[in-house]
């Protein structure tokens, strides 16, 4: 009878373990598609004009819609330190930035190929949509790469300090510090590039980072609810991660 019991809850517990690994590739694949996405459509600007108040000569907020998808990369990692830990997350951002690099020489071969007089796009529309993707895709990724990290870090710092308690604090403490750090060095090296004009720097720069800062406070609620089910589903205690 013993042996039947430790069979069944072998069974279960190897269930559980699949369903994990189903759900963090459910989520690398969200982060990396929220990631690749965000580089390529970042040319398009719209506004949104809650306040009236403008910065350097841009109402807050006239953004680009390329930021709409990224704020979601913060909340997945987070949610991924949660639950699977530090390295399960570095491991996803590694990946994302591998990934964006390759859609970028994606994009240059394609550019360089010449279109056929029948196609839809020629080479000139193609180049104007797609041209520029590639510097932000480099402006993206050093800026990436250092606030990612930088979130990371501040996220199991906090982690480790409140010993698993207070999530609200260290999502925010560690997406706020990261969002800064990622407006303020792809801003400014899109101006470097010459991409984007200085004369909207700071515009753009405190527009990104009241957008970014609001979405945060936003998701706060959102990661309450994912740890939640997930802790209920894996029988997870306060602080515990699950090990793949």
């Amino acid at each position: 009878m013993s042996s039947i019991i430790q069979f069944l809850e072998l069974k279960m517990s190897e269930s559980k373990t699949n369903l994990a690994h189903k759900i963090y590739l459910y989520l690398a694949a969200l982060f990396i598609t929220s990631l690749v996405v965000s580089n390529l459509i970042f040319q398009k600007f719209f506004y949104w004009y809650p306040f009236d108040i403008s910065i350097g000569g841009i109402r807050l907020f006239e953004l680009s819609v390329g930021i709409l998808p990224y704020p979601i990369t913060f909340l997945v990692t987070d949610l991924i330190s949660e639950i699977y830990g530090k390295k399960r997350a570095t491991q996803v951002v590694i990946a994302g930035i591998f990934a964006s690099f390759f859609s970028l020489l994606i994009i240059l071969i394609s550019d360089s190929v010449p279109a056929l007089s029948s196609s839809p796009l020629d080479n000139k529309t193609f180049s104007k949509v797609f041209s520029l993707s590639g510097l932000a895709v480099l402006a993206s990724m050093l800026a990436y790469l250092f606030a990612q990290f930088v979130d990371i870090k501040i996220y199991h710092f906090w982690k480790n300090l409140t010993k698993g308690k207070m999530l609200w604090l260290r999502n925010n403490f560690s997406t706020f510090s990261s969002q800064i750090i990622d407006t303020l060095t792809v801003i400014s090296l899109l101006c470097l590039f010459q991409v984007l004009n200085w004369d909207s720097f700071w515009g753009l720069v405190i527009s990104g980072i009241v957008f970014k800062i609001v979405i945060a406070f936003l998701d706060t609620p959102l990661l309450y609810l994912f740890v939640y089910l997930f802790r209920r589903k894996f029988n997870l205690k306060i602080g515990e991660e699950i090990k793949l």
